[in-house]
């Protein structure tokens, strides 16, 4: 031993530990298997590991397994973890042994110190502060209380500030009517607050989708302990901490109605993953979208003006680019490519125990974290700020001779073609043609052609 260190024991026999570490043996050697990637389990997950020694704690007081100051001081030691106090406490790899033992006894070891400290007396790391509980059975937990947590505290707000700008601007733009767009060619015309009402139900579509998943989400492994059959825990255990994380976090955490499954798979993680996916999908459209419409600002679509945020090369002057929806875009990308690495995770459940875990945890809580971000920054930074260019929406609306689409019932889908392939090849507005090749009047085509009335669907024939 050196002054920089100390000597800690473990099952293996003694191990070199730095001396200003909280952290035990376990923790050091896998520090030492596990060489360091830069990726260390996120920040949400340390919190979930301490709330569960905190419930675990008190539920094992609760049962009259562990002696109250014990359990208060490590309850105590565990809320100043899981409120971010010792995060350099937590070295340890993603890519670690796959039932995330190694955090879990990093967790065990951190708050065993802690409470010792403040108990003045030894506090076991296995006996007591894992007492009733198996790395098996917390690192499920924790993912699921993680991920519960981001959801309702992160990604949900982030989905409704976003859905909620998106019906703000809607009612903004109700009177503005543009070109609609399929194939990327000109189409119909639409008002932009319902080309932005698409927007709008996507988003609130992943809402639902997200909290569709809640149901299995607050369903905890804990309290099956090593293989499912709940060895060295009371009955009651899995329960009465159901019970102490659910006061403590005001989610509505319950046992698993089958540890065996619980242990065994992610599927949870795999659907919630999926559903992160779907929500990725839809910000790629939506961004794509605002991209295109942004385009130009003379050679493009140039519909509306994203707000401008920064120089947008470092070789052009007055170059601006739509950086917050590339942004998103990459997030969109990262999400899609987390999704396909926890589907692969969770295919790795042997037997009693999903063998990935740490990863699917990593992965899983990125996407969320990452989703959030991409949601707030979308709504306050892109949607809310734009501004609509009125003048190149309607001469687009003048020059379309898709609206000749209009006079179908009346002329025919031949006559119709006709006219709008010479529109289309003199550069003339559609009304002009129409007027010359039907007999119709020119107030009546005015009236058939009105590209505003044209966005309220229906039959626009005479008379009507």
């Amino acid at each position: 031993m050196t002054a920089t260190t100390r000597v800690e024991h473990d099952s293996m026999g003694p191990l070199d530990v730095p001396a200003h570490a909280l952290w035990g043996a376990q923790t050091q050697r896998a520090i030492q298997n596990f060489p360091p990637s830069g990726l260390r389990m996120p920040r949400a997950f340390i919190r979930a590991l301490a709330l569960i020694k905190h419930a675990a704690a008190g539920a094992n007081a609760e049962l009259g397994d562990l002696p109250a100051p014990v359990a208060k001081a490590i309850q105590e030691a565990a809320l100043e973890v899981a409120a971010g106090a010792y995060d350099d406490q937590f070295p340890v790899d993603v890519f670690q042994t796959g039932s995330g033992t190694s955090s879990n006894m990093n967790a065990n070891e951190v708050i065993a110190a802690l409470a010792a400290r403040s108990l003045g007396a030894a506090v076991h790391p296995n006996d007591q502060v894992n007492m009733s509980q198996s790395s098996n059975d917390v690192v499920p937990t924790a993912i699921h209380v993680a991920a519960a947590l981001m959801l309702d505290e992160q990604l949900l707000p982030a989905l409704r500030r976003l859905r909620k700008m998106l019906a703000v601007r809607c009612a903004e733009f109700a009177d503005v009517v543009k070109t609609g767009r399929t194939h990327l060619m000109d189409a119909m015309p639409i008002t932009l607050a319902q080309e932005l009402s698409a927007w709008m139900s996507q988003i609130a579509a992943a809402e639902a989708r997200l909290s569709s998943v809640t149901p299995r989400l607050y369903a905890l492994a804990q309290g099956g302990t090593a293989v499912g059959t709940g060895i060295n825990a009371r009955p009651p255990f899995g329960a009465v901490f159901a019970r102490h994380l659910a006061e403590r976090t005001t989610i509505a955490f319950r046992p698993s109605d089958n540890y065996f499954e619980a242990l065994s798979s992610q599927d949870t993680a795999v659907e919630l993953s999926g559903q992160l996916k779907v929500l990725s999908v839809s910000l790629m459209k939506i961004s794509n979208d605002l991209r295109w419409m942004n385009s130009g600002p003379l050679a493009g679509l140039a519909e509306i003006a994203l707000p401008a945020l920064q120089p947008g090369s470092s070789i052009m002057p007055g170059k601006v680019n739509p950086v917050v929806p590339e942004s998103v875009t990459m997030i969109a990308a990262q999400v899609i490519g987390n999704d396909a690495t926890i589907t692969l995770a969770g295919q790795s459940g042997n037997f009693q125990l999903n063998v990935m875990l740490p990863v699917i945890a990593y992965n899983l809580l990125q996407s969320m974290e990452l989703l959030g971000i991409a949601c707030r920054n979308l709504a306050d930074h892109a949607l809310k700020g734009f501004t609509v260019n009125r003048d190149r929406m309607n001469d687009a609306l003048a020059r379309n001779p898709i609206l000749v689409t209009a006079l179908n019932p009346l002329i025919g889908y031949e006559k119709g073609a006709a006219i709008a392939k010479k529109a289309y090849r003199e550069g003339r507005p559609i009304l002009d043609v129409a007027a010359e090749m039907t007999d119709l009047n020119i107030d009546e085509l005015r009236r058939l052609l009105d590209p505003k009335s044209l966005t309220e669907g229906g039959i626009k024939g005479a008379g009507t």
